[in-house]
């Protein structure tokens, strides 16, 4: 089995900072890329940042300059940082992750979600 669990949502207010992180747990292998996604009421989810196992980073344009994705593939965790929020910010936050299990399989994984919500 496999695990992601999410933490670190919460309300803020505009301009302010919050940190998100998602521990991976299970029968893993290897961690390939893990990212992060969001979904606002009523739109689709969007990709917001990924980060490779080898450390290659891409952001949704809009958070660019304001979030940072980092991991500790030692620990199996993978972190958001996101500052000058905004109310457009605001959604429920997912981590997933491409995973690898000892069997070999590959699947991608989706954690709970975590809400984050941005007040004007």
């Amino acid at each position: 089995q496999v695990q992601l669990v999410e933490s670190g949502g919460g309300l803020v207010q505009t301009g302010g900072s919050l940190t998100l992180s998602c521990a991976a747990s299970g029968s893993i292998f290897r961690l390939n890329t893990m990212g992060w996604y969001r979904q606002a009421p009523g739109k689709q989810r969007d990709m917001v940042a990924t980060m490779t196992s080898g450390g290659v980073t891409n952001y949704l344009d809009s958070v660019k300059d304001r979030f940072t994705i980092s991991r500790d593939n030692a620990k199996k965790l993978v972190y958001l940082q996101m500052n000058r929020l905004k109310p457009e910010d605001t959604a429920v936050y997912y981590c997933k992750a491409d995973i690898t299990r000892p069997s070999g399989s590959r699947s991608n994984y989706w954690g709970q979600g975590t809400q984050v919500t941005v007040s004007s």
